[in-house]
């Protein structure tokens, strides 16, 4: 009986599969209606490629970026950027300095991380200047200092290198258990000394005016902010994660027996840069021009600003070709060529955003993630030299269907082809469901070329109609 139902089985499975293979050309005409069976078309098309200068991008961060650095192929750049500090209302100093007077004062910028771009060894120099208007909020990273910087009066300098030889090489490479990355025990840093008359005027003006104190606007208008850039050197850019001034000052404590002085105690106060105050990032680019010359094989992408790339998506095109006929899929990646080999070349960044060239400032300016409409998230994939607009977490890349980004063009501005730019992002993931919570422009230095051979401009765009 078993041997009955296995060759019917086997029959039943025949007839099906030869019925699947009698038109290719249709999708399921085994099990749909003969009037509802689409037909399948795929279209070729090519995209156009040009590199397009990118002066300024939107920074709302409290990271920064101090040093300079040239690149034969890339250029020059150069990054520094201007800072207000964070106080808590209604802040006054926690204890009473011995005979009112302030000890010393550090300005500290903190690179934690060990992230720099550039020659560890190269040294630099920091010059830190006073901010003497109040500061506007322009994230923008084409800001100029001079609206607000008094270059004329330096409150002070330092030479440094991003690898600290003051530091020995066991305190420097020591670190402390984690589970999910390396965290250092030594957080790596510039220290500034700056002039004790800066604390000073501090603690005399909560002494004598305790307004300026009282809530952040206030010690705005009293403390505008400083300014530190790089005034020597160059070879390399530090990443910097925080910022702060340190002022600190010795107090007297006092018996709990008799109330009589017993010792000097040093004691300090300290404010940082946060995300509650502005931080303007300012980078400047220099010998972009031959990147910028059209050519028939690249296209280049250099960050912090500097040049990015723009795909044009003939629209128009793809309009006469397909007409009424439904676009089911449009796949493309970004096809990268491989870095320079010199020592300090840069890595090209590991998320890119292919969005529309006329949403860029309000895309980043309004704190918008990817929709996979009008937005794509693109993960760079060294081992196969492209950017994929793939699922979250693949290990290779994967085709992702954009076909919502023609439907929605030929929707709403069908006679118009779609710039679209690459915009290299650093991104923000959930810890529990791995998606993207935010997204912003990418600070640090980066770059790569894209290809723009016929191979890598040819695109398909699969339609489908119903037989009537």
């Amino acid at each position: 009986m078993k041997i009955r139902f296995f060759i019917l089985g086997m029959v039943a499975g025949c007839i099906l599969l030869n019925s699947c293979n009698d038109d290719m050309g249709r999708v399921g005409p085994s099990i749909q209606p003969s009037e509802d069976t689409p037909t399948i078309r795929t279209d070729t098309f090519m995209l156009k490629a040009s590199t397009v200068l990118l002066d300024s991008i939107y920074a709302k961060t409290a990271t920064g970026l101090l040093g300079e650095i040239y690149d034969p192929l890339y250029g020059y750049l150069k990054a520094d950027f201007i800072c207000q500090f964070y106080v808590q209302d209604g802040f006054t100093f926690r204890q009473k300095p011995v005979n009112g007077k302030i000890d010393s004062v550090q300005f500290r910028i903190f690179y934690s991380n060990r992230e720099w771009i550039g020659d560890s060894l190269a040294s630099m120099q920091a010059t830190v200047y006073p901010v003497v208007k109040p500061l506007e909020r322009n994230y923008y990273t084409n800001i100029d200092p001079a609206r607000y910087v008094d270059f004329n009066n330096p409150l002070a300098s330092k030479t440094y290198s991003p690898r600290d030889l003051t530091v020995s090489d066991s305190l420097w490479s020591a670190t402390v258990a984690s589970s999910s990355y390396t965290v250092y025990s030594y957080n790596a840093r510039v220290e500034i000394k700056l002039p004790v008359s800066f604390g000073q005027k501090f603690y005399d003006e909560s002494m004598a005016n305790p307004a300026s104190f009282v809530n952040q606007e206030a010690f705005n208008a009293f403390f505008p902010g400083l300014h530190i850039t790089n005034t020597f050197g160059s070879g390399n850019i530090l990443v910097i994660n925080d910022t702060e001034i340190v002022i600190y000052y010795n107090y007297y404590t006092e018996r709990l027996s008799t109330g009589a002085i017993d010792s000097a105690v040093i004691a300090y106060e300290v404010f940082p840069v946060t995300k509650e105050v502005i931080q303007m990032n300012r980078t400047q680019s220099a010998d972009l021009d031959k990147l910028l010359i059209p050519n028939d094989n690249y296209t280049y992408i250099k960050t912090p600003a500097g040049v990015a790339t723009r795909f044009t998506i003939p629209v128009k095109e793809i309009k006469e070709k397909v007409g009424d006929r439904r676009i089911n899929t449009f796949y493309l990646e970004l096809k990268a060529m491989p870095q320079d080999d010199w020592k300090y070349a840069l890595s090209p960044p590991a998320y890119v955003l292919f969005l529309p060239e006329d949403s860029v400032k309000t895309f980043f300016e309004k704190g918008k993630i990817e929709d996979n409409i009008t937005a794509y998230l693109g993960t760079y994939y060294p081992s196969s030299l492209l950017y994929s607009f793939t699922s979250d977490g693949s290990a290779s890349p994967v085709k992702t269907n954009l076909a919502n980004l023609i439907r929605y063009q030929l929707l709403n501005d069908p006679d118009k082809d779609l710039n679209m730019l690459v915009i290299p992002v650093d991104r923000s993931v959930s810890s529990t469901a791995g998606t993207t919570e935010s997204l912003s422009n990418y600070l640090k230095p980066a770059s790569l070329a894209l290809r723009k051979d016929s191979l890598a401009m040819q695109v398909q765009v699969i339609t489908s109609v119903y037989d009537e």
